[in-house]
């Protein structure tokens, strides 16, 4: 069996260290993610970058974030996404817990969960059809300062997120290729 060749993988090419996020000038919402000399449009929080993130305030947090790895969803994509990055199908029953009262807030967990606020990662509208974490507010986890911020597929026009960084589906499956675990991902 042949070797192949250094930094290749499955059809992944070897993984760049840092992307970036900007926002669009005039519009906060809209961002451009940068890769080496490629621009790739994409959608930021409501509230757009923000340096003191918080529960609920639409924001994308500023800072530099490791790619934690993420999920994918089997039956809308087919087959795993090619990345270097740690990957696992979406079930049905996954979630991600939003609740700052929870003991696993700003973790997956199984649903349903009474009485316990979180948010779907199986939905219809295919915009965790790709979901990666973000390492965002994990290590520690500080109750409060925001849950759930993640790289996924953008809704149509680019509407605003949460406060995650989306884009079209096919650029994130693309830029997937160019991802593994010493990623990261600068935002501001």
């Amino acid at each position: 069996m042949g070797r192949r060749p250094s930094g290749q993988a499955d059809g992944v090419r070897q993984s760049v260290r840092e992307i970036r996020v900007r926002a669009v000038v005039g519009d906060r919402c809209r961002g451009q993610l940068l890769v080496g000399p490629a621009v790739i449009p994409c959608a930021l929080g409501a509230g757009g970058i923000v340096s003191d993130k918080r529960e609920g305030d639409g924001g994308s947090p500023r800072g530099r974030f490791r790619l934690r790895g993420g999920a994918y969803r089997p039956d809308h994509l087919g087959i795993r996404p090619r990345t270097a990055l740690p990957l696992r199908p979406t079930r049905p029953d996954d979630g991600w817990c939003d609740d700052r009262r929870d003991r696993r807030y700003n973790r997956p967990i199984r649903l349903p969960a009474p009485d316990v606020s979180a948010e779907a990662l199986w939905r219809g509208d295919g915009l965790y059809d790709v979901v990666i974490d973000l390492d965002y507010n994990r290590a520690p986890i500080r109750k409060g300062r925001g849950s759930a911020i993640f790289l996924h597929v953008a809704r149509d026009g680019y509407r605003p997120t949460e406060g995650c960084v989306a884009l079209a589906r096919a650029d994130l499956l693309r830029l997937l290729r160019r991802l593994g675990p010493r990623t990261y991902l600068r935002i501001g």
